[in-house]
């Protein structure tokens, strides 16, 4: 038995794996049911102690529904989840209630008192936090009732959100514009109520005290001194704890890998050699690995449209209603250009992923089941009818074409960044993967059977079947379900399915075509891949409860989500060795050559895996300092540097592998090859260091030194410094831009040689 083996066997890595996911899934489930049981409670009623109705819990329901028709977290946010240009509805509701309610104190005392103006201040806001703080909801009845004053500030700003809302008064107008809202859609009387309701909840649970507790539902976040929201010692703890168990992890891992690192370099070759022909050339497509073309095509198109609505939406932020003058928004408002921005980053990538399953099963295993082309077909044709269909569905509720609730809740907008597709959409769309599952499974069944591979094998059946599986955690919430509840849930889809089980399918298909092409030894890839998905998925299963620090849930999950998110960036930091290890694979034949760009787009991976996951990664996720940067341009920063700089690149490394055998090498044009990877990979560092890093931590600064709210604020966020930092965007864009259209023309002249027979497709 080779001598890695002997240290860790394939069965001992199996077991291990199984075990550990049984024990994460379990406490994940755990946990999610005391989201359930302890979810900020939504009243019944809501009435002032002389017994003035103010809102019922349909009122609140319908704002929510009527929040998400606007365009939910993609027109500012909500307990910090959304989008970064409008404000977070319920940091500025609160804090525009308790400034409401500590002048009605005031006016009240009269300055009678003989203390100095300074003392009495300070006692009015102790009146304040104290009313504002306690807990005077009744389970029994369901009843929360507010005092009389309290009920005139909260009159005072549900007008204001009213106007906003209904376009009325030159003040409204005016906020509007800096929130890049459409100037000619509002809401009628009963919407607006509707929502001021909802948005005064989501307000209420972060300011109240939970029952026998001194800290909110949604542990004293937002962070505003003035009502007593400021960060509980829960949170320093568990970042304490979190930051020992990165370095304790980091050590660990660096001296198992520097203990193994003799024998990973040794066995590393094939027991034969590396290859010296390169055997994807040689392959035989099937019609369903040629009908896989059309996904390429479309990747490269969706791409190309994500770009372009990024730098829509980039500008709102400096011109609030179009683009250089151009009246967009009442066409293409920001919440729409938004959404599209972030459905399409995660379709486009999804794409190349499932593409490449459809392409390398069949090519793995020399298999071409019955029908499969038909299927790849099929599913092809679904996909184009998602897309369509849901931003249709997106622009018509948005601009107010879908009244009805129900309707909008199935194939409106749904509200919820990254899962804005209406339910049916989103049914369609899990049944299309679960076709998805069904046809990669049955093309690569037979290579299960090759004892030499079938592990490794295995893992990719195992990756694929869940795909299909988790995005039906999308599913599990209803129109007018929790907020609290429907997060837990929507984590499961954005972390666990894009972040999680997506990379572990992909590192596993990476490692069997590099077996397949005879550049790694199969044992020692199954191994690797093994290993590599047991500490990602460990510290990664929980790590999905980082999102969930604020959104009304129990403190015990944000001590997982702290300490295990901190274990997810333990991998990240050995990627040194990852990096000379695929360098050492990649360099051993002249036919390797032909492959060099993937490789570099590979290679691309690790670097941004440490960056954008790692350190801006990290940046946010300890507790206290996601305290002060939830829903900043910290968060923008580590999206952008993460979803692109590691699963982008991914999706583009893969989308050329599959090419490979789909085009004829001598079409490949290399210099657009060339400048498309330095240019995505430049113009994404400068448009993260260069103006969404400062900008977050210029918000960050102003989030402590002041109040949360302040950081979202528009006359913060229209500041001349911060319109600078939007400013300093542009040149970043314009390097990324042309890396974009590098690769679209690339992928045409590939398709689509000029002066030669095209490769019949």
């Amino acid at each position: 038995m080779e001598s890695y083996r002997t240290t860790f066997t394939v069965r001992r890595l199996w077991a291990l794996l199984i075990v550990s996911m049984v024990i994460m899934f379990s406490i994940l489930l755990y946990f999610g049911n005391k989201i359930y049981q302890e979810a900020p409670p939504i009243p019944d009623r809501v009435v002032s102690e002389s017994g003035t109705l103010l809102f019922t819990l349909e009122d609140i329901n319908v704002g929510q529904n009527v929040w998400q028709s606007t365009g939910g977290m993609q027109q500012g946010s909500i307990w910090g989840h959304g989008s970064y240009l409008a404000p977070d509805w319920s940091a500025d509701w609160l804090h525009r209630e308790a400034e409401s309610l500590l002048a009605m104190i005031a006016e009240r005392d009269g300055g009678q008192s003989s203390v100095s103006e300074e003392v009495r201040l300070e006692q009015h806001k102790v009146t304040l936090r104290v009313e504002m703080r306690e807990n005077r909801f009744d389970p029994t009845s369901g009843t929360l009732t507010v005092s009389d004053e309290r009920a005139a500030a909260i009159g005072s700003v549900a007008v204001h959100y009213r106007n906003l809302y209904q376009v009325e008064g030159a003040d409204a107008v005016e906020l509007r514009r800096e929130y890049a809202f459409p100037l000619h859609s509002a809401l009628d009387d009963s919407e607006a109520h509707a929502l001021t309701a909802f948005y005064f909840w989501t307000a209420w649970a972060a300011v109240t005290n939970r029952p026998d507790d001194s800290i909110s539902y949604t542990s004293n976040w937002p962070h505003d001194p003035l009502v007593g929201n400021t960060p509980p010692a829960s949170l320093y703890m568990w970042s304490f704890i979190s930051i020992f168990l990165l370095l304790a992890g980091i050590g660990g891992l660096v001296w198992y890998y520097a203990r193994q690192w003799d024998i990973w370099r040794d066995d590393m070759e094939p027991i034969e050699g590396f290859a010296q022909v390169d055997a994807l050339a040689l392959i035989h497509n099937t019609p369903s690995m040629k009908a896989t073309a059309k996904y390429f095509w479309l990747v490269t198109a969706l791409f190309v449209a994500q770009m372009l609505l990024g730098i829509v939406t980039a500008h709102y932020a400096v011109e609030g209603q179009g683009l250089y003058g151009l009246p967009l928004v009442d066409y293409l408002p920001y919440s729409i250009t938004r959404t599209w921005h972030t459905q399409l980053s995660v379709l486009w990538i999804a794409t190349a992923w499932l593409a490449t399953g459809l392409y390398v099963a069949p090519l793995l295993s020399g298999h071409e089941p019955k029908f499969q082309r038909l299927g790849v077909n099929f599913l092809f044709v679904s996909l184009l009818v998602i897309v369509i269909g849901s931003f249709a569905g997106q622009w018509l509720a948005v601009h107010g074409f879908i009244d009805d609730m129900q309707i909008n809740f199935w194939f409106g907008h749904q509200g919820y960044e990254y899962v804005d597709l209406g339910r049916f959409w989103q049914i369609y769309l899990f049944i299309g993967l679960l076709l998805w599952v069904a046809l990669v499974l049955r093309a690569i069944w037979p290579v299960l059977r090759d004892e030499a591979s079938g592990s490794l094998a295995f893992l990719v059946v195992v990756s694929t079947a869940s795909i299909g599986l988790l995005y039906g955690a999308g599913l599990m919430w209803g129109q007018n379900t929790h907020i609290s509840i429907m997060e837990y849930w929507r984590w499961w889809v954005v972390h666990l399915w894009v972040e999680g089980i997506f990379e572990v399918f992909a590192t596993a298909i990476i490692a069997t075509l590099f077996v397949r092409m005879g550049l790694l030894r199969a044992s020692v890839a199954t191994v690797s891949v093994l290993f590599a998905t047991i500490i990602f998925l460990t510290g990664g299963v929980l790590g999905t409860f980082h999102h969930l620090y604020f959104s009304g849930t129990p403190v015990s999950v944000l001590a997982l989500g702290a300490t295990f998110s901190a274990l997810e960036v333990v991998p990240l930091m050995v990627v040194g060795f990852e990096a000379y290890s695929r360098a050492k694979v990649e360099k051993q034949s002249l036919w390797e050559e032909a492959y060099h760009w993937p490789f570099m787009f590979f290679s691309a991976v690790l670097i941004w895996n440490m960056i954008g996951a790692g350190l801006f990664g990290f940046l946010i996720n300890p507790p206290i300092a996601l305290y002060y940067m939830q829903g900043l341009n910290t968060t923008a920063n580590h999206g952008h540097a993460a979803l692109f700089g590691v699963y982008g690149m991914l999706g583009i490394g893969l989308m050329l592998f599959c090419m490979r055998g789909l085009t004829e090498f001598k079409n490949w044009n290399q210099k657009c090859l060339k400048v498309s990877f330095w240019s995505l990979n430049i113009g994404l560092a400068m448009m993260t260091f260069l103006s969404l890093l400062p900008q977050g931590l210029w918000q960050t600064y102003a989030s402590i030194n002041e109040y949360y709210a302040l950081a979202r604020s528009e006359e913060f966020m229209h500041s001349a410094l911060m319109e600078g930092l939007v400013w300093a965007r542009v040149p970043g864009d314009i390097v990324f831009a042309v890396g974009v259209f590098a690769l679209a023309l690339f992928v045409f002249r590939a398709f689509v040689p000029s002066g030669s027979v095209r490769r019949s497709q």
